[in-house]
């Protein structure tokens, strides 16, 4: 179990918590703010950096990853400092994947020739929708021609792109979204997100939901109908999902994302961000604070963590289970006994497979397309009741 990470990897998240505006669907910590002092920022990330590299020394990164937040909205020698900094406490696999997130509004040339330059080489885009009637409903500030022009400039600047959309949304229909999708294809260089609308609480989103105001979303059944189409034609056009909303080309998965899904160790720096680091021979849990001014003082005071939690046997299993099903990849049988001394119940894999909800082959159990559709309900049946 001590070296059970190797096993996924070794990452790195920096987490940018500044957007332009606040989207009505995100549930993730961003906020809006007119004055960002970026030394403070520099020098809060690159403390808890080396923090973090006393700790793992040797070790070394296949990724980094900047998340937010909309980390194009950091200047490139911001990144570029930050990666310097990394270069020198860490050494790093030959072939380490670098991306920032971007959205359209914050994309210009220049910038993005900086964060080149800087060591990026993958860019992440929201685009979220190819329409502006729906980039509106969802509260966008760019329009589908900035979207457009924004992922020409990125294609022309690095040789990794991904970008988002969001379907499920208000009003839209089946053939609304195989149009779409379609467009999306046709722009796609190796990699796509594709996310079913979420209602989460606590967004402006979910308030209006509450109230009985958010209209036209479509039927349980309508969205898994464009749950079914979108598998469907991503995969004619060779880029299967590799994990539930991901699709990419052959060896163009994002690595960074599979560090977390096959469950190795990741480093989470900046507010609201969530580790998982292997210390010792015991695997931690870690969380820092959300609200970008209270981690400031952490770190000033010498620990951006808020909390760094052992996670028993258990819930490691558990944890390894409910990540490693999500990819097409799947889980093995010995390591999920290895992790979590627990063993899966024959018969109950055999049901699963009798019903077409995942396959067997040797030590490895993989969800099929349909139990990835109902992926929670095969995870609940799977794992030892409390």
């Amino acid at each position: 179990m001590a070296d059970d990470w190797q096993n996924g990897g070794f990452g790195l998240y920096i987490h940018w918590p500044f957007c332009a505006a606040k989207c009505p669907y995100c549930d993730f910590n961003s906020h809006v703010s007119k004055n960002i002092e970026e030394k403070e920022w520099l020098s809060a990330y690159t403390s808890e950096l080396s923090r973090y590299a006393a700790e793992t020394k040797g070790r070394v990164l296949n990724s980094i990853f900047f998340g937010g937040g909309t980390p194009s909205l950091m200047s490139p020698e911001i990144v570029h400092s930050i990666l310097n900094h990394v270069r020198r406490l860490w050494p790093q696999s030959n072939d380490i994947e670098c991306t920032l997130e971007a959205n359209p509004g914050s994309v210009e040339a220049g910038r993005f020739r900086g964060y080149s330059e800087a060591g990026i080489n993958r860019i992440s885009m929201g685009i979220q929708s190819l329409n502006d009637i729906d980039l509106k409903k969802l509260g966008r500030i760019h329009t589908a021609a900035e979207a457009r022009s924004a992922f020409d400039i990125a294609r022309n600047t690095f040789e990794r792109v991904s970008f988002d959309l969001i379907y499920a949304r208000q009003d839209q229909t089946l053939d609304n979204w195989r149009d779409e999708l379609n467009q999306a294809l046709t722009m796609a260089i190796d990699h796509l997100s594709l996310y079913q609308l979420t209602i989460e609480q606590g967004t402006a989103f979910g308030d209006r939901y509450n109230r009985g105001k958010l209209r036209g979303l479509p039927s349980d059944d309508a969205a898994a109908d464009m749950y079914e189409l979108t598998q469907d034609l991503c995969e004619k056009s060779g880029m299967p999902a590799y994990e539930v909303s991901n699709h990419a080309r052959d060896g163009s998965q994002s690595r960074h994302n599979l560090i977390y899904w096959r469950y190795g160790d990741y480093i989470g720096i900046g507010p609201g961000a969530h580790g998982r680091v292997t210390l010792n021979g015991q695997r931690y849990a870690t969380e820092t604070r959300l609200q970008p001014s209270l981690w400031l003082k952490d770190v000033a005071s010498g620990n951006g963590d808020n909390l760094r939690q052992i996670i028993d046997p258990r819930d490691q299993g558990i944890e390894y289970v409910m990540m490693g099903l999500r990819i097409a990849q799947g889980i093995q049988k010995s390591r999920y006994t290895s992790i979590s001394t627990h063993c899966f119940d024959q018969e109950i894999l055999d049901h699963l497979s009798e019903i077409g909800m995942i396959e067997q082959d040797g030590d490895f159990i993989r969800a099929t397309r349909d139990g990835r559709a109902v992926l929670n309900t095969v995870i609940e049946t799977l794992l030892p009741a409390d």
